[in-house]
C-alpha cells in the first residue's frame, strides 16, 4: 500500500512539470504523425490519416477524431502552408477541451455536500483524500464521511486519508452507507465545517441493487441537507478509455451527475480519453490525476492539458516497436 506520510518524489516538481511527465506516453503517440512533416511546408492526406489513427488508438474516439480532423484542415487553409500543424492542433484541441472546463467552486451551503461515485479500482477513495487537502489549501474545512461500510480497508485508508489531512471522519463498522452520510452531515452541521466529502462503496453500473442504493443514498443526504449533494462526482481511471463513456452515461442516468475526476493519467496511453469525453459527453471535468502524491490532483484546465499532451514542438519519434 502506498505510504501516505512518505515524502513522495515527485513533491516539490511544478505541476505542469508533473503533469507533462505523467501525459508522456500518451503525447509520444499522438505526436508521431508530426514527426514526419518536420521541416516540411504541406500537411499532406498521408499525415493526416496517421494522426487519425494515433488519436483513435489513444482513445480520442470517433465523433471527437473527427471533429479534431476537420477543424485541422480549416486552420492549416486559413492559416497557410507555413502553418505549425502541430499547433493548430493544440488548438484545435484546447477549443474542443473547453466545454469540460468547470472548476469546482464551493457555494454558500454549510456544510456544502460533495457525493461521489465510482467503479472499483476507479481510485475513489485516493480521489477524496487528494481532494480534501486540495479544499483546505482554498480556506475550506473538511470532515469525510466513510460510506463504503462493508470494505474495511476502504474506511481504514479513508482513515489514513483523514489522519495525513487533520480532517475527522464518520464512519462505521457495516450497516447502512445511508445512515453514514446522515450522520456525517449532522457532525459537520455541529462542528461548523465547510465541506463534507461523502465516500461510497465502489459497485459497476450493471449491478442494478448497487445503482439502486447509490440512489437511496443520494435520497438521504437530499433529506440530511436542503439541496445536497451539491456536486455529484464521478471517478474515473483513465486506463479503461472508451469504457470510461459507459460509465459516465450509467451513472450520470442513475444520479445525476455534476462533474468527473479522472485519474491514473500517468503513464496511460489513452490520455485522449478526455477529448472523447468531450466529444461525446460533455459533462465538466472538475479535476485530473497524474500520480500518487497527495498534491497530484488539480482542477482540469483546456489549455493547459492540450499543452501537456500535445507539446510544443514535433519531437523525432522513434518507430513503434
Amino acid at each position: 500500500m502506498f505510504d501516505l506520510f512518505k515524502r513522495h518524489p515527485d513533491e516539490g516538481r511544478s505541476w505542469s512539470e508533473r503533469l507533462r511527465e505523467g501525459l508522456s506516453v500518451s503525447r509520444e503517440r499522438l505526436s508521431r504523425p508530426f514527426a514526419s512533416i518536420v521541416g516540411r511546408k504541406a500537411l499532406s492526406e498521408a499525415t493526416l490519416e496517421e494522426l487519425e489513427s494515433a488519436l483513435l488508438t489513444g482513445d480520442v474516439g470517433v465523433p471527437a477524431t473527427e471533429r479534431l480532423l476537420v477543424d485541422l484542415r480549416t486552420r492549416w487553409k486559413r492559416a497557410g502552408a507555413d502553418a505549425d500543424a502541430q499547433a493548430l492542433l493544440k488548438a484545435s484541441l484546447t477549443d474542443l477541451l473547453r466545454s469540460l472546463e468547470s472548476p469546482l467552486l464551493v457555494g454558500p451551503q454549510r456544510p456544502f455536500v460533495i457525493m461521489l461515485a465510482g467503479v472499483n479500482g476507479a481510485g475513489k477513495t485516493t480521489s477524496i483524500g487528494k481532494l480534501a487537502k486540495w479544499l483546505q489549501a482554498q480556506g475550506f474545512s473538511v470532515l469525510l464521511a466513510a460510506g463504503d461500510t462493508f470494505r474495511a480497508a476502504a474506511r481504514e485508508q479513508l482513515e489514513i486519508w483523514g489522519k495525513r489531512n487533520d480532517v475527522h471522519v464518520v464512519a462505521q463498522h457495516g450497516g447502512d452507507p445511508a445512515a453514514v452520510m446522515f450522520d456525517a452531515i449532522a457532525a459537520a452541521r455541529a462542528r461548523g465545517v465547510d465541506v463534507v466529502l461523502a465516500d461510497t462503496a465502489g459497485r459497476l453500473p450493471t449491478q442494478a441493487h448497487l445503482m439502486e442504493e447509490l440512489k437511496k443514498i443520494r435520497r438521504v443526504i437530499a433529506k440530511a441537507q436542503e439541496g445536497a449533494p451539491h456536486e455529484t462526482l464521478l471517478v474515473l481511471d483513465a486506463n479503461t478509455g472508451q469504457n470510461a463513456l459507459a460509465q459516465v452515461a450509467a451513472f450520470d442516468a442513475a444520479l445525476g451527475l455534476s462533474g468527473l475526476i479522472l485519474t491514473k493519467l500517468d503513464g496511460t496511453a489513452k490520455g485522449g480519453v478526455v477529448a472523447a469525453i468531450a466529444g461525446t459527453a460533455p459533462i465538466p471535468l472538475k479535476f485530473i490525476g497524474v500520480g500518487e502524491g497527495i498534491d497530484d490532483l488539480r482542477p482540469f484546465y483546456a489549455d493547459e492539458f492540450a499543452e501537456a499532451l500535445i507539446g510544443n514542438t514535433p519531437e523525432p519519434m522513434t518507430a513503434p516497436k
